[in-house]
């Protein structure tokens, strides 16, 4: 039987996580349409679950509701705030639980935790300077990443960023 966290933690959508992943992805909080329909990046117009497919993460492309199935690729998912959704602009700065994030990376002890925003790591670092990318930080033997938000809302700059989540697929 795997570890669990999630009586502890257990958040607008269920963390999916367990023991021997080798990487974590972490948002800032689900989107209205994530909570509602009870599924990580749910949005039509979010990119996250194609990226996944297009830069190597799985090897057959997923819908939002198939979630679970990241486990069977050592993937699981969490948000920095377990409490809320909706947009970064309308979230409470209080509900952002870096402490509850880190000690969830050391009870599963991942490869990687990856943020799916560069708007979470900030959160999590308490700093907003941070570049794209592999950071120098790690959480015991997790490394740490940084990429660009998968959002609809950050479709503008999407081209011009999305080599990070290829970059990462190719440590994968």
């Amino acid at each position: 039987m795997p570890k669990t966290l999630s009586t502890i933690f257990p958040g607008v959508l269920p963390d999916l996580l367990t023991d021997d992943l080798k990487l974590v992805f972490c948002g800032t909080a689900p989107s209205r349409r994530s909570a509602q329909d009870k599924a990580y990046y749910a949005h039509p117009g979010n990119l996250f679950w194609p990226t996944l497919f297009a830069a190597g993460f799985l090897p057959q492309r997923l819908q939002a509701a198939e979630y679970p199935l990241l486990l069977k690729y050592a993937i699981g998912l969490t948000d920095l705030n377990k409490q809320q959704s909706g947009v970064d602009a309308t979230l409470d700065k209080d509900c952002f639980d870096s402490q509850a994030l880190r000690e969830k990376i050391l009870f599963y002890h991942p490869k990687i935790l990856a943020f799916t925003s560069k708007y979470a790591a900030s959160q999590f670092y308490g700093r907003s300077k941070l570049e794209y990318g592999p950071q120098a930080e790690s959480i015991a033997d997790t490394r740490i990443w940084v990429l660009p938000s998968t959002s609809g809302n950050a479709r503008p700059h999407w081209a011009r960023l999305k080599h990070y989540w290829y970059q990462l697929g190719d440590c994968y």
